[in-house]
Formats: structure tokens, C-alpha cells, sequence
């Protein structure tokens, strides 16, 4: 029955996700579309009733409660991130605003950005391990927990690798290509730079 919740969880976001910026936009009904957008924690809040409600009546704690967990601590650290990204492309196709501006492809400022989404896989882990403590907390020496408490190792350990992966950005930084001359012109200069001439033979020297 968890899983079964987790993907109606899943799929009720999108819908209320798809809904929310059809009214903002298309329908100029700005209002309505926050409204069914802030109505997508509800979901989760839904999902983690059930699970303690499941735990409460004798459910064995197995897989499918750390799934639940993993997927609201998931919502918690990237979801407004999701959100915001489909926003400012649905106000761009749809309602007629710029471009959204995408994050940086090169240098210490995709370092600083990738870093910046490591710490919502941080926020994930650290939410997930907390309703996994809690349950398991709840259960007590009634029931067996080794499967929530591997949930919570395994969102540590993802955490952890996407940490290495935002590190590297920052120990090895994505260069920008160079860029191209055009054909037969001349490469420009730095500013600030001095073009060397070649010596005037007829100059006298001291």
C-alpha cells in the first residue's frame, strides 16, 4: 500500500504541478494556480500519515517506509527547486516573460551552484533520516528496524556522492571554450594588453 501511495504521491505532484501553471498562465488566473501549486505539500503530508498510521496497526517496518521517508525528504530538499525551475519556463512559453536565466556553466560559479543543490541532497538526507529515526523510535523493541536504519545509511551515502561530484567542480573548474575568430581576422587582445611592434631599425638608441 506505500508504494502504491508514493507513486499516486508522485503523480498527483505533477498533476497539481501541470495545473498550477496552466491557471497562472494560459488561464490568467494567477491566484488559483498558487493555490493548487502550495496544495503539493499536502501530498506529503498525506503520505507520511499513512506510513505512521500503517506502522501503528503492526505493519512490519520494511523497505516500502524508508521509500515513503526518502521521497518526502527528496520533495523537502528539491522540490521548490523543481518548481521554480518549470515556473520561469512556463512564464517564458506561456505568459510571454524573458527567458529564464540558467545557472552558470563555468568557473568557481558552477562550483558554487552545484554546491548549492548538494546542500538540498543534505536537507533530503537529513529529513529522511529524521522520519526514519522517529519511526523507528515509535516501533521501539517491538518490531525489527534494520530496514529503516539502512534507509537512512543509504540517503547518507547518496548525499555523499553527489558531495564528491559538486566537490570536483570545484577542484577541477569547467573551462568556457575559446572563442572563435572569425576567418582571416585577428584574435582579440585583453584588454589592458600591449600589442608588441616590431623595432624601428632607423630609431637611434642611446
Amino acid at each position: 500500500m506505500i508504494v502504491t501511495l508514493v507513486v499516486v504521491c508522485e503523480v498527483g505532484f505533477w498533476i497539481l504541478l501541470a495545473a498550477g501553471l496552466a491557471a497562472r498562465y494560459p488561464l490568467k488566473m494567477p491566484r488559483t494556480g498558487l493555490a493548487l501549486l502550495l496544495c503539493e505539500p499536502l501530498l506529503e503530508v498525506l503520505l507520511l500519515v499513512v506510513t505512521a498510521i500503517d506502522l501503528r496497526n503492526g505493519a512490519v517496518p520494511d523497505w516500502t517506509h524508508g521509500l515513503a521517508a526518502l521521497y518526502i525528504g527528496y520533495t523537502v530538499g528539491h522540490g521548490h527547486r523543481t518548481v521554480k525551475w518549470l515556473d520561469g519556463h512556463a512564464a517564458h512559453r506561456l505568459g510571454g516573460a524573458p527567458p529564464p536565466v540558467g545557472p552558470p556553466g563555468y568557473g568557481m560559479a558552477r562550483a558554487r551552484h552545484e554546491g548549492a543543490v548538494w546542500l538540498g541532497s543534505v536537507i533530503a538526507a537529513a529529513v529522511a533520516s529524521g522520519l526514519l529515526l522517529l519511526a523507528a523510535l515509535y516501533v521501539g523493541d517491538q518490531g525489527n528496524t534494520d530496514s529503516l536504519r539502512d534507509w537512512m545509511s543509504f540517503a547518507w551515502r547518496a548525499a555523499g556522492v553527489h558531495g564528491l561530484i559538486a566537490l570536483s567542480y570545484a577542484i577541477w573548474p569547467k573551462k568556457a571554450p575559446p572563442e572563435k575568430t572569425p576567418e582571416g581576422g585577428r584574435e582579440e587582445r585583453p584588454e589592458g594588453s600591449r600589442e608588441e611592434r616590431p623595432e624601428n631599425p632607423l630609431r637611434k638608441t642611446p
